[in-house]
């Protein structure tokens, strides 16, 4: 289930996009699995409330690509409901979810929301705070994949970013980035420009009426 949003961008220059807080629950069935989301939307959340289109798009590729995350070790960058990060840990993924310290509560309750009754079927998903080029050096370098989804937007925190995944994918990660690609926000710089001043980045698949790409990143090895 996907739900559309207006076709005026919602994603706002600033954080203050909801002057009252409310929830919203919605049902995804995503790889077979059905996801219940609550999005708590306030002026506290701003852009992490929502489940946006990248996030959807993004699950869909791992879908399509038959992309393996059972047994993998994961972490999510600006995880903000953790639809993408909770799907991966319901299809067999040792997942860590991040994002700014005032969204996990937002993430935490999805995650226990979404608990098979089975349980977990690899460990239960860890969320934590993270704070990109300030404290990813509290966080290890061994995952197998990095997944991001619409979290460039900022051009002052991609510098920051480049940074963060440098060190989580010292080990040799895999990074996903799915993103609507807003001119305004400076995002299609980020990919031309920035990541690649480190990574090695491939556009492994675009969603024209979204706006949409999905880019996969590999650290380049130190000359």
């Amino acid at each position: 289930m996907i739900c559309s949003e207006d076709e005026d961008d919602p994603f706002p220059v600033d954080d203050g996009l909801f002057a009252d807080t409310f929830s919203q629950d919605t049902v995804y069935t995503l790889v077979g699995q059905e996801l219940k989301i609550r999005q708590v939307f306030g002026a506290n959340l701003g852009v992490a409330a929502p489940v946006w289109e990248a996030a959807l798009h993004l699950c869909g590729y791992l879908e399509e690509q038959s992309v393996e995350l059972r047994g993998k070790r994961i972490i999510e960058l600006g995880a903000g409901t953790g639809v993408v990060g909770i799907l991966a840990a319901r299809l067999g993924a040792a997942v860590t979810l991040t994002d700014l310290p005032l969204t996990l509560p937002q993430i935490q309750a999805n995650v226990s929301a979404n608990m098979p009754p089975s349980g977990w079927p690899n460990t239960p998903p860890t969320v934590l705070p993270l704070s990109w080029g300030e404290d990813h050096v509290n966080f290890p370098s061994d995952w197998d994949l990095v997944l991001c989804a619409d979290i460039i937007y900022l051009p002052e925190t991609y510098p920051l970013l480049v940074e963060t995944l440098g060190h989580l994918c010292k080990n040799g990660a895999m990074v996903y980035l799915s993103s609507k690609m807003r001119k305004e926000h400076r995002t299609p710089y980020f990919y031309e420009d920035c990541l690649p001043s480190r990574f090695n980045v491939e556009l492994v698949n675009r969603d024209d009426k979204q706006n949409n790409n999905i880019y996969r990143a590999s650290l380049r090895k130190e000359q």
